[in-house]
C-alpha cells in the first residue's frame, strides 16, 4: 500500500520543463583542473593546459589568457589555481551558444 501512496504523490508533482539543449562553449574550469598535478607552476600550467578554453561569463578564453591577470607563478593547489582563475574572469552564468546577449 505504500507503493501507492508513492505512485501517487509522484504523479500530484509538477511537472519541470527542462527545454531544449543549448551548447555551452569551453571547458569547465574544474574539470581542466582536475587533470592535473598539484603543486605546478604557472609556466607548466600554460604549457600543458594553456591552449583549452575555458567557460567563462564572457564566453570561453584560453586558460593562458585567463592567467595572465593572475600574480601567482606557482600554485600549490588545485583550489588555489580555480579561486585565481575566477577572480581573474569572473563569476556567473555561462552564455550559451544561441545567447544573444
Amino acid at each position: 500500500m505504500a507503493d501507492d501512496e508513492a505512485d501517487d504523490e509522484e504523479e500530484n508533482e509538477p511537472v519541470v520543463e527542462l527545454g531544449e539543449r543549448k551548447a555551452v562553449e569551453g571547458a569547465p574550469l574544474a574539470r581542466v583542473a582536475a587533470r592535473l598535478t598539484w603543486g605546478i607552476t604557472r609556466s607548466d600550467l600554460e604549457r600543458r593546459v594553456g591552449d583549452i578554453e575555458i567557460r567563462t561569463p564572457d564566453g570561453p578564453r584560453t586558460v593562458s589568457d585567463a592567467l595572465s591577470d593572475v600574480d601567482i607563478t606557482y600554485f600549490e593547489r588545485r583550489q588555489e589555481f580555480e579561486a585565481s582563475v575566477r577572480e581573474a574572469v569572473g563569476t556567473g552564468p555561462v552564455p550559451t551558444a544561441d545567447d544573444d546577449s
